[in-house]
């Protein structure tokens, strides 16, 4: 880990969390608000609104492989320099997003983007450690991470009345004011620090960067016609990229990501049950945008609103979740609440067109509810018994990872639908995405035996003050 400067530092701003807030909040805003407008996009691209999965992936999957450097070019160019230029690059990236012509030109648009969005919250919130003592810390964070709770409420809400109401083009536009209020606070009241002559690990950086691009376009790429071959190259490609990483990081000196992290029981058992029980997850929200508005008929702002109690119940659920793992632990939660979001994503195959709405409300707040408890569950645990030399190192692949099983669940999804309506052609597109769901949340309700290797009292460091507690 870096040391901090010697010389003292100086009282931080009272508005230097605003700066994080703003970095959460367009990174959740982007990542929410594009789903309910696929369809109105796909029509003025000429695509099949189940083909635009491509500008999701690419944008998840860029933010996955930049993230890991972060760290490492804050520490060399200074955090107010990085978090600036990220701020522009995302800008510039937002509006050729808006100007693009053709799916190809979005994906390539919602890549740049992806680059800077990829630094904005990882250096902000760099920047916060650096600058608060750790007794103010917790308080400091608590206050800027509340967009991100707002975020996936607003996204595909905002989303859905600007793709009714104006045009899908305004979705990015939206990002330039409030990444040029981002930059007249950073400008103002952001410090630099940095810690220059740091280690990076570039090998491993470029052979882990290469098995998450192989197999993420790997699923990407099996949804296209005559692709096929090509995508199990991707893969044995993306496989041998892994196999490389994992030999070259057994003889580095500094890894990227050590494989001393793997020898610690509940992060290896967190890290695997974070990707497998996410895919079913992170197919949901596209997944359901396309049913309500390709299937139902229903107006992109009626489809956004329905997004909407999966985010509120979210944020009702989390001061349930503290006590529920108190009281029956993590192990027991992480296995029902798992088994529990697969029977619930399995349920919604039996809406109809005719089924109204407000039936539907019930079941999509137990879905937010449980997928809340899942994730604060599952991202507390894996990091819950890291020494501190691993902390680091430890959420950020935690964090890499979160973002592939994104990129995989959304692929997974599209391949599902794709195959489903191939299979059901002259019958009704609803058929296809019932089948679908089902196979999804039996995905997910398998993912549950992962969490099942948990010991019963793994996690109750977490819940309950002991000796030899480490700070958090």
């Amino acid at each position: 880990m870096n040391t901090l400067p010697a010389a003292p530092l100086p009282t931080p701003s009272r508005w230097l969390p605003l700066l994080l807030a703003i970095a959460i909040f367009m990174q959740m805003l982007d990542a929410t608000i594009l789903n309910t407008a696929l369809p109105k996009m796909a029509a003025d691209l000429g695509e099949s609104p189940l083909n635009m999965q491509s500008a999701i992936i690419a944008y998840a999957l860029t933010l996955a492989i930049m993230m890991p450097l972060s760290g490492f070019l804050a520490d060399r160019y200074g955090t107010r320099k990085l978090f600036l230029g990220a701020m522009v690059v995302f800008m510039v990236g937002s509006v050729l997003c808006a100007a693009a012509s053709s799916l190809n030109m979005l994906v390539v648009a919602r890549v740049i983007q992806g680059m800077g969005g990829a630094m904005l919250t990882p250096v902000a919130r760099l920047t916060m450690m650096r600058a608060y003592d750790k007794s103010q810390l917790l308080n400091v964070i608590n206050y800027a991470v509340m967009p991100a709770l707002i975020g996936p409420v607003l996204g595909p809400v905002v989303g859905g009345y600007l793709v009714d109401y104006a045009s899908w083009h305004w979705i990015f536009l939206l990002n330039v004011p409030i990444g040029l209020l981002g930059l007249v606070f950073a400008l103002r009241i952001m410090p630099d620090f940095n810690a220059p002559g740091g280690h990076f690990d570039a090998i491993g950086f470029a052979l882990f960067g290469a098995a998450a691009f192989g197999l993420s376009f790997a699923f990407e790429l099996i949804t296209h016609p005559g692709a096929q071959l090509f995508s199990i190259l991707m893969a044995l490609c993306g496989i041998a990229a892994l196999a490389l990483y994992w030999r070259h990081a057994l003889h580095s000196r500094e890894p990227l990501y050590g494989l001393d992290l793997l020898s610690v029981r509940t992060f290896r058992i967190g890290l695997v049950g974070n990707l497998f029980s996410r895919l079913g997850m992170s197919a949901l929200p596209f997944l359901l945008p396309l049913l309500l508005q390709v299937a139902f008929g229903y107006p992109a702002s009626v489809a956004g609103w329905m997004l909407a109690p999966l985010a509120l119940a979210a944020i009702a659920a989390k001061p349930a979740i503290k006590p529920l793992m108190s009281r029956f632990g993590y192990r027991r939660i992480l296995v029902a609440n798992t088994r529990l979001i697969g029977i619930l994503i399995m349920c919604l195959a039996l809406p109809s067109a005719d089924t109204p709405l407000w039936l539907l409300l019930p079941l999509l707040f137990a879905l937010g509810a449980a997928n809340s408890l899942q994730f604060s569950g599952m991202n507390t645990l894996t990091i819950a018994d890291l020494r501190s030399r691993q902390a680091s190192s430890g959420s950020s692949l935690m964090g890499v990872n979160q973002q592939l099983a994104i990129s995989f669940g959304i692929a997974i999804g599209a391949l599902l639908l794709q195959s489903f309506s191939h299979l059901n052609q002259g019958h009704s597109l609803h058929n296809a995405f019932r089948y679908t769901f089902v196979l999804v949340g039996l995905m997910t309700f398998a993912s549950s035996w992962v969490f099942a290797r948990l010991h019963p009292h793994d996690g109750d460091n977490l819940v309950h003050k002991v000796a030899d507690d480490h700070p958090a």
